[in-house]
């Protein structure tokens, strides 16, 4: 009997101490998001499900909306509307378009966000991208009429941060996005990094329009990931909410508080 006690003692240390997550072989959950401090706001449907939400958003990353460089507090918005329409309806939207540096230039074009040159153009569009396929007419209306924007030849794009109106490399603490059109609840997502360091992955709602904003207590964002869908828009490529078998993701609006110079 004692033997009996024993072996099973034995056995239910072994269940305890072998699945702990201390061991050297435990693999987390793939996409797991670190247990960084982070206040994580999101909303999905039409304009009004996403307002509320958004101007909440507003309060964490600070008022006023600054339209000129050389400050320090406040916040950033983008909505591409007053984008020339020489950039609009093409592959050619610069990278650097929202951090112009020349001391001369429009102000309102020195906001510190820059697109990283993956390889893929850029396409700002007024048409709800149906000069690519015309089935997008319908799926891809923008939050804030009438442009939105995708890399053309990616569901990727990567941004990264300056302090405004410069090259100096810079950061912000909180950022959010209006992503239209998201059918698939694990396609869409946004990754921060602080360096290297990822801060975490962080999925988007299903919805016509979908706002997701994030803001860290602590750590620093040098850099984004946006992953829109799990396709890309093309000609004849259809989404799966009209029977094609991707979702195909855009997004529109982009708010951030402003851009401070890294240490």
């Amino acid at each position: 009997m004692k033997k009996l006690l024993f072996y099973s003692s034995l056995f239910l240390l072994t269940l305890i101490f072998g699945c702990s997550k201390n061991d050297d072989d435990y693999n987390p959950p793939v996409n797991e998001e670190p247990l960084i401090e982070s206040e994580v706001l999101k909303a999905a449907g039409n304009e009004s499900a996403l307002a509320a939400k958004i101007d909440q958003f507003r309060l964490l990353l600070g008022d006023p909306v600054n339209s000129a460089p050389g400050v320090t507090e406040g916040r950033r918005e983008i909505n591409w509307d007053g984008v020339p329409a020489s950039l609009t309806n093409n592959n050619n939207f610069p990278v650097d378009f929202f951090n112009l540096t020349d001391p001369a230039g429009a102000n309102g074009r020195k906001r510190g966000l820059v697109y990283l040159n993956t390889g893929s153009p850029l396409r700002l569009d007024s048409s709800s991208f149906a000069e690519i396929d015309p089935s997008y007419a319908d799926e891809f209306i923008p939050f804030s009429k009438k442009k939105a924007i995708i890399s053309a030849t990616s569901n990727i794009t990567e941004l990264q941060f300056k302090l405004a109106g410069t090259n100096t490399a810079a950061f912000i603490k909180g950022f959010g996005i209006v992503f239209l059109d998201v059918d698939d609840a694990n396609s869409t997502y946004v990754q921060f990094f602080n360096g290297t360091k990822s801060l975490g992955q962080f999925k988007a709602s299903t919805g016509a329009f979908s706002f997701l904003g994030v803001k860290f207590d602590e750590e620093k964002i040098t850099h984004i990931k946006i992953v829109a869908g799990n396709g890309v828009l093309a000609a004849g490529v259809k989404d799966i909410s009209d029977g094609g078998n991707k979702d195909l993701v855009a997004f529109d609006d982009l708010f951030y508080d402003e851009p401070k110079q890294s240490n």
